[in-house]
C-alpha cells in the first residue's frame, strides 16, 4: 500500500493527554502525532503503560473523567474531535465511526442480556433507515434481529439462532470475544480499534481471531488499529506498526521495515525479547530498568536510561524525526548523521538472516 496515495481516515497532531493522580499531574502522551489511512491495518506496540490505550480511547471520547485532552488536534472528517465535551458530541463518533474491542470479552459483555439483544441494541442506537418520504426512522425490532443473526454468521458463531438468545456465561472465552466483535462491527464503522483481541485466548484461538478480524476487514471495508504489548501477534496482520514508548511513539514504519530494518533501540529491544528468537541454552532478552515516572517532565530520550546505546545528547534533548525511508521514520539520536555509527544487537541481525534465507529457499522452488 503506497499511503502517500491513500486517503487519511483519522489524524492525531500533537496531542498531549494529562490525567490527575493524588493531587498530582501525570502527562500520559506527550506530543504523539500519527495519521491512520483507510483501509489500512496499524498495529500499536509497546510495554504496558507506554499509552497506547489511552491514546486510542481518545478517539472515542472514553478517557476516564480524571483524564483530558491537554493540546493538540484529532482530526475525523474535517473536525477536531479533540474539543468535543458533551456525551452527545460524542454518541455521533463512538460505535457509530469508530468502535472498539476490548481485551477481556468477559467484562465487555452484559451478563444480564442475551447475545442477541446486546447486538441488536448496537444496531437500534447507531443504526437508521430512510423510508420512501427520506425521513429517518428507526428499523423495525425483526430488521434488527436479521442484522444480528446475518453478524453472528459472519464472526464465525455456529448455530447463531441458538446463540442468539443464550447470555454470556453459556459460551467459551472464544466465542465471546467472537461476540465482542459482533457487537463492535453491528453498526458499520469506519475504523475499528482492537484493544489486545487475543490476550485472554490460547494461542488456537488466538490464530483464528486474527484471521477473522482479516475477513472483517475485506468485507465491511474497516479501517483497523490493533493495540498490543507482543511484535510476534501482529507480524502477519498489521500493515504498518507504530512502536510507543513512555507516551510517545518513537518508530513507525511499514511492518516488513519495523521487523527486519528497526533503528531505535527501544525496537532493537522489544523485538530481541520475542520468546520465538531465543536460543536453547541461552537465557532470554529482558529490557533492564523500568520505565520513566510520568509524574515528571522528561528531558531528552525517555529511553536512554535504559539503552545501552545510549548517547550524551540522549539525556539532554528530546530527539526529532529522522526519515529512514518514505514510509519509515524513527526518533533517536543514532540517525543523525554526526552520530557514531552502531551495530544493532545479534538478535537484530538473526531475523534478517531468517529472512534472507527463507526468500532465498523461495526463489530455489
Amino acid at each position: 500500500m503506497d499511503y502517500r496515495q491513500t486517503e487519511i481516515v483519522l489524524s492525531a497532531r500533537d496531542v498531549v493527554i494529562k490525567f490527575t493522580l493524588r493531587g498530582k499531574t501525570l502527562t500520559a502522551i506527550r506530543g504523539v502525532s500519527l495519521d491512520l489511512y483507510k483501509g489500512e491495518s496499524l498495529a500499536i506496540v509497546g510495554e504496558s503503560g507506554s499509552g497506547k490505550s489511552v491514546f486510542t480511547k481518545s478517539f472515542m471520547g472514553m478517557l476516564d473523567a480524571n483524564g483530558w485532552v491537554d493540546s493538540g488536534e484529532i482530526l475525523y472528517e474535517g473536525k477536531n474531535i479533540a474539543r468535543y465535551k458533551t456525551e452527545k458530541e460524542w454518541l455521533e463518533i463512538r460505535g457509530k465511526e469508530i468502535a472498539m474491542v476490548f481485551q477481556d470479552p468477559m467484562t465487555s459483555l452484559n451478563p444480564l442480556k442475551t447475545v442477541g439483544l446486546q447486538i441488536r441494541e448496537t444496531v437500534e442506537l447507531h443504526r437508521k433507515t430512510a423510508n420512501a418520504a427520506l425521513t429517518v426512522s428507526a428499523l423495525k425490532a425483526s430488521e434488527t434481529k436479521a442484522i444480528a443473526l446475518e453478524i453472528l454468521r459472519d464472526v464465525g458463531i455456529t448455530e447463531p439462532e441458538r446463540r442468539y438468545n443464550q447470555y454470556p456465561h453459556e459460551l467459551s472465552g472464544g466465542m465471546r470475544q467472537r461476540v465482542v466483535i459482533a457487537v463492535a462491527v453491528a453498526c458499520r464503522p469506519n475504523v475499528l480499534i482492537c484493544d489486545e483481541p487475543t490476550t485472554a485466548l490460547d494461542v488456537t484461538i488466538q490464530a483464528q481471531i486474527l484471521a477473522l478480524l482479516r475477513r472483517l476487514q475485506e468485507k465491511y471495508r474497516l479501517t483497523i488499529v490493533y493495540i498490543t504489548h507482543d511484535l510476534g501477534v501482529v507480524a502477519n496482520v498489521a500493515d504498518r506498526i507504530a512502536v510507543m514508548y513512555a507516551g510517545d511513539v518513537v518508530e513507525c514504519g511499514a511492518c516488513d521495515e519495523i521487523f527486519y530494518d528497526p533503528q531505535h533501540p527501544y525496537t532493537w529491544a522489544l523485538l530481541s525479547s520475542l520468546p520465538q528468537l531465543g536460543v536453547k541454552g541461552e537465557p532470554l532478552f529482558a529490557i533492564r530498568g523500568a520505565p520513566p515516572s510520568l509524574y515528571k517532565e522528561i528531558r531528552g530520550d525517555a529511553f536512554a536510561p535504559r539503552n545501552p546505546y545510549a548517547l550524551l545528547i540522549d539525556f539532554e534533548e528530546r530527539p526529532p524525526w529522522f526519515e529512514v525511508s518514505p514510509t519509515h521514520k524513527a526518533r533517536t539520536w543514532l540517525l543523525d548523521p554526526r552520530a557514531p555509527r552502531v551495530t544493532p544487537p545479534p538478535l537484530i541481525a538473526r531475523i534478517r538472516e531468517r529472512r534472507e534465507r527463507r526468500e532465498a529457499a523461495d526463489d530455489a522452488r
